[in-house]
């Protein structure tokens, strides 16, 4: 099968990037265009809570590519305008300026935007954390050091409010889970996470979720939480989770729910496949429908996505990695291997909580499903392969 003479990729993300190099690495000459909605090249996003809100980097740093790297991939190059309808039977892209792009392959790689309180678009003083602006908007707002509230327990909340310690700002971090990012570590290494908050100075309410953002003159000025109670806040970051860009494809005979259904292979059917957040697919042993929302995985997909194009749908090859994502939290390197949300055992099999120096193995069904791991990188590392064979959680927690 000869390779399609036209591609388009829409989303000039990690995913994206990765995609239209995976492509121009494997020797593909033809056509190939990058839409993008914001103005910018593709740049990294995990920063954007760390090092470029707390001032130690600058936009530049961000770039995932220098501007002469990507002009050697000779690609069309469409920023800084939306991908607004895609007509799959006709074979194209319709732009938020007017503009319209053909292909005979198209990969989505739309990603996800933040989710947001309702009642707070235009309030001055209420952020999310997603684009470059959003972190340059929050870090303006933080240089006055306000009393920062934080809406959701998740890694962006926590690594904002961690920053915002730094920067010198009053942070009260208001979760509805028992502890912070406890869905995601369980409730012990939670509850080791959130006592290094609180000795940090971070004010903690679990449990509770945000009833309403309360304003002055238009300004966010504090939160009433659902059981009454008032704090009161010069800033509110609100990181309660993101959805898949997928309302542009509504229309089309792309299948979407949860972001893109796939097949195995991230193929969509109808010349679409679909790369990092926005990709949803069954995983190749268990069945289980996916949406990943992890740095590395959208690069491990693009590529994956580059070489089943050139292959073919029926040549493709299913699409099987481990997850992976890590967290800074003051002093604190938080890493993740596998899938540890929905495991039904976790034991601690280096360190301990009180060193909080640890490796703790994740089980679901009686299988290693994942391994968390704090300030031990090596030796978290070393569990990768129990959790890429899905090992018997209790042979691979003994030895």
């Amino acid at each position: 099968m000869s390779a399609p003479s036209r591609i388009a990729v829409v989303g000039a993300s990690a995913a994206g990037l990765s995609v239209v190099e995976g492509l121009r690495r494997a020797g593909y000459t033809g056509r190939l265009t990058l839409i993008g909605e914001e103005q910018h090249l593709p740049y990294d996003r995990p920063p954007l809570s760390k090092q470029l809100l707390a001032g130690e980097w600058d936009t530049e740093r961000l770039l995932l590519r220098a501007p002469r790297a990507i002009t050697a991939l000779d690609l069309d190059l469409r920023l800084g305008s939306a991908a607004v309808a895609v007509d799959t039977d006709a074979g194209q892209i319709s732009l938020a300026d007017g503009s319209r792009v053909g292909y005979d392959a198209l990969v989505v790689a739309t990603g996800t935007r933040a989710r947001h309180l309702r009642g707070t678009e235009g309030v001055a003083g209420v952020h999310v954390l997603r684009t470059l602006e959003d972190t340059l908007a929050l870090r303006e707002d933080l240089a006055a050091k306000p009393h920062l509230l934080v809406v959701g327990g998740g890694f962006v909340g926590a690594e904002a409010a961690a920053v915002a310690r730094g920067l010198g700002c009053e942070v009260t971090l208001v979760t509805d889970t028992v502890q912070p990012m406890s869905d995601a570590l369980g409730e012990e290494l939670g509850a080791m996470l959130g006592a290094v908050h609180g000795e940090h100075g971070v004010r903690i309410e679990t449990g509770v979720l945000v009833d309403q953002v309360l304003t002055a003159g238009r300004r966010a000025n504090g939160v009433r939480l659902a059981d009454g109670r008032i704090i009161a806040a010069g800033a509110v970051l609100v990181g309660i989770g993101a959805q898949p860009n997928v309302e542009w494809l509504t229309g089309s005979s792309v299948p979407v729910g949860n972001g893109v259904e796939c097949d195995a292979t991230l193929y969509a059917g109808s010349g679409v496949w679909a790369a990092g957040d926005v990709a949803s697919w069954p995983h190749p042993h268990t069945g289980e429908r996916r949406r990943i929302e992890h740095r590395t995985n959208a690069a491990e997909q693009g590529l994956a996505v580059a070489r089943n194009i050139l292959a073919g749908p029926d040549r493709a090859t299913a699409f099987d990695s481990v997850p992976y994502v890590w967290s800074d939290q003051y002093d604190l390197k938080v890493q993740i291997y596998g899938r540890t949300r929905g495991a039904d055992q976790m034991r601690i099999v280096e360190g301990s909580l009180d060193d909080r120096k640890l490796v703790a193995l994740y089980g679901r069904d009686g299988r290693v499903c994942g391994v968390v791991g704090v300030n031990l990188p090596r030796a978290t590392r070393a569990y990768r392969n129990a959790v890429a064979e899905a090992n018997p959680f209790e042979e691979a927690s003994a030895a």
